[in-house]
């Protein structure tokens, strides 16, 4: 597994797989002491029916700052949200959740194609590319923030 400072955004979708595992097989929470750890921390915040654990919604808020911060000093980091913008305001209009950031639908739009590849659904091109688009934004926030000696 990588860890939070190697890829944060792949820190985050893989506490959300491992999140929908245990809640799809909760018979496998002791299969692995990670995934018992897990399991427990899931009980202890009371998620087993739906959200996240403390340690990627604290992950998420982490990214969502230095996005911010990015969006202030960084032109081209700011071009790429602009022209990611219009999908994500349409997938924000699609969830229960339409005021959500712009980071998170970037990370729940990958994890949603995931699923998709996993059941063999097609993905339209469109779809792909911008999957491509966050793919992209996801990458730069996880390598700055990878190089951010002052970020935990």
């Amino acid at each position: 597994m990588k860890t939070k400072r190697d890829n944060i955004a792949e820190y985050i979708l893989y506490l959300w797989q491992i999140e929908d595992y245990l809640r799809a097989f909760p018979e496998q929470a002791k299969a692995t002491p990670e995934l018992s750890e897990l399991n427990e921390m899931m009980h202890r915040e009371g998620i087993m029916d739906g959200g996240h654990l403390q340690l990627a919604v604290n992950a998420l808020n982490e990214l969502e700052e230095l996005h911010r911060s990015l969006l202030d000093e960084d032109a081209l980091y700011r071009a790429a949200i602009i022209r990611l913008q219009p999908s994500l305001n349409l997938l924000k209009a699609k969830t229960d959740r339409p005021t959500m950031s712009d980071i998170e639908a970037c990370l729940i739009l990958l994890y949603q194609i995931m699923l998709l590849r996993l059941q063999h659904k097609e993905i339209s091109p469109e779809t792909g590319s911008v999957q491509q688009q966050a793919t992209q934004v996801l990458q730069f926030l996880s390598k700055t923030y990878s190089l951010t000696p002052t970020l935990p």
